[in-house]
């Protein structure tokens, strides 16, 4: 199992490929570009979907659900929208299947032609905006703080498991306010909270900022992004948030009766996360050996192997290892028993090692006899052995310990792996040799960001939202630079 996995030193693309198949987290299906998420995948998806759906409560917002087809004529509507999507989008033109003159095979009926064709959903500004006109009358209609989570077909033509397929899954926010400054209160809000999910359940840190013009989704007038490292040196978006100001209501012409009787568009956000998630925490964490999963998702936080010859040991043993399962369940810690007779325990141990169990442990008779049991950490592959008596304030140490280690070996490999630079030459040079993100001045120019792009293979991943914003010159032009930001290679 794991013996047998690509390492990340040998070829990084391949160790993730592996890994995903291998620790049965999705596959690729009979649809090209399309994956089937299996169900240790979908588990560990179902667990950040449980957080963020929580987090989004709390912050007054609510779920809905809207069609999957979006009339072809809605994206029409705003031009820099469609723009975005136009060579993306998937397109059904029939609605009806005949079988064909042979009578062997089945053909689309040509007499079955859709009046207007209808785009599969890439997103929902549209179709949704278009319904808020009808919901829309009065200030006091609004806010509106609607949340959906849907699958999304965005036709990609290079594919990769999680990080890149024609079809996969999200969240997609869309709300409507009555004031620019709520709107744009609501799209920094929605961004933190992306932020402190990434970075305590992910354990993932992240840097905020602000996309640049040509970085922005189609449609906003600004977009709140927040950026992650990946042990390759590549950067990945986990997360966006869309000031859109009043385009898609003007679009759409929704319009509401303001507190002293005048009319006004409504003021717009969106923001969403996706299964691309999934391979963040994948490539921020897991090593040769397989998948290291943060206790905050893991479907099972602990698994207990039984190691035994005979019945009679299998009874002294499972009855030992079920009573630890449920005084850990007990406080809240989930748990599996894999008492399966099909496999042995060296099996086991590669399996849940492979699938990134945070902690394993192992019962065997002698510890039995002695009373003790063996602990094994998945983060630092340590184990020790423990008293039977102290084994749950143990494992709920590990589970805290764990979570920060992860976190504090992500954030040491981003500091080290972060470089201020001053000229090209030198910005050029760690690309090539180093990696990682690239602080350097930029003259803000559009011109300027697509030469370094062309050039380099390197966007500008945000303008970052923190307090350093020093003026210098630009690395490329010597023009003025307002402050350095950062680059780097992505997904």
């Amino acid at each position: 199992m794991a013996k047998n996995l690509t390492t990340r030193g040998e070829d990084y693309s391949k160790w993730y490929n592996e890994l995903v198949v291998k620790a049965d987290l999705a596959e690729n299906s009979g649809v090209r570009g399309c994956m089937v998420i299996k169900p240790y995948g979908f588990a560990i998806w179902e667990r950040m979907q449980a957080e963020l759906d929580r987090m989004f409560k709390e912050t007054g917002h609510q779920n809905a659900y809207f069609p999957l087809f979006i009339p072809k004529s809605y994206f029409s509507k705003e031009a820099s929208h469609v723009d975005g999507f136009a060579k993306e989008c998937a397109v059904v033109t029939h609605y009806r299947l005949k079988t064909d003159e042979s009578g062997k095979g089945i053909v689309v009926d040509p007499e079955a032609k859709l009046e207007e064709e209808l785009i599969v959903r890439p997103t929902s500004e549209t179709i949704i905006w278009d319904t808020y006109r009808k919901w829309i009358q009065s200030y006091r209609d609004l806010p509106i703080l609607v949340n959906q989570w849907a699958n999304v077909v965005r036709w990609e033509m290079r594919t990769r498991l999680f990080l890149r397929t024609a079809e996969f899954l999200w969240q997609e926010g869309h709300t409507a306010h009555a004031t620019k400054a709520e709107a744009i209160a609501e799209a920094e809000q929605m961004m933190n909270v992306y932020a402190d999910f990434v970075e305590n359940y992910m354990a993932v840190p992240v840097i905020k900022g602000l996309k640049t013009e040509s970085e922005r989704f189609a449609g906003a007038l600004e977009t709140y992004c927040i950026e992650a490292l990946m042990q390759d040196g590549k950067a990945l978006q986990a997360g966006t948030s869309h000031f859109l100001g009043q385009n898609f209501a003007k679009a759409f012409d929704v319009k509401f009766a303001d507190k002293d009787g005048g009319l006004d568009y409504v003021w717009a956000t969106s923001w969403g996360v996706s299964t691309r998630l999934m391979g963040a925490l994948i490539m921020t964490h897991s090593d040769d050996n397989g998948l290291v999963l943060p206790p905050n998702l893991a479907p099972d936080q602990v698994v207990i192997v039984p190691i035994y010859r005979n019945e009679e040991q299998f009874e002294a043993v499972s009855e030992v290892a079920t009573e630890l399962m449920t005084k850990l369940r007990d406080q809240g810690i989930r748990v599996k028993f894999d008492n399966r007779d099909t496999h042995k325990p060296g099996w086991k141990f590669n399996e849940y090692e492979l699938k990134g169990v945070p902690v394993r442990i192992a019962i065997g008779p002698k510890d039995v006899e002695k009373g003790t049991v063996e602990i094994a950490r998945r983060d630092t592959l340590e184990k020790e052995f423990i008293p039977t008596g102290g084994v749950v304030q143990k494992v709920e140490g590990l589970m805290e310990d764990i979570q920060k280690n992860l976190y504090k070996k992500a954030i040491d490999f981003r500091s080290t792996h972060t470089t201020d630079v001053e000229n090209y030459d030198q910005f050029k040079q760690v690309l090539e040799e180093k990696g990682g993100f690239v602080l350097a001045h930029w003259d803000g120019t559009a011109a300027t960001e697509e030469r370094i792009k062309n050039e380099t293979k390197a966007t500008i991943r945000c303008i970052p939202l923190d307090d350093d914003n020093e003026p210098g010159s630009c690395m490329v032009t010597g023009k003025p630079s307002a402050r350095k930001v950062l680059f780097a290679r992505a997904y």
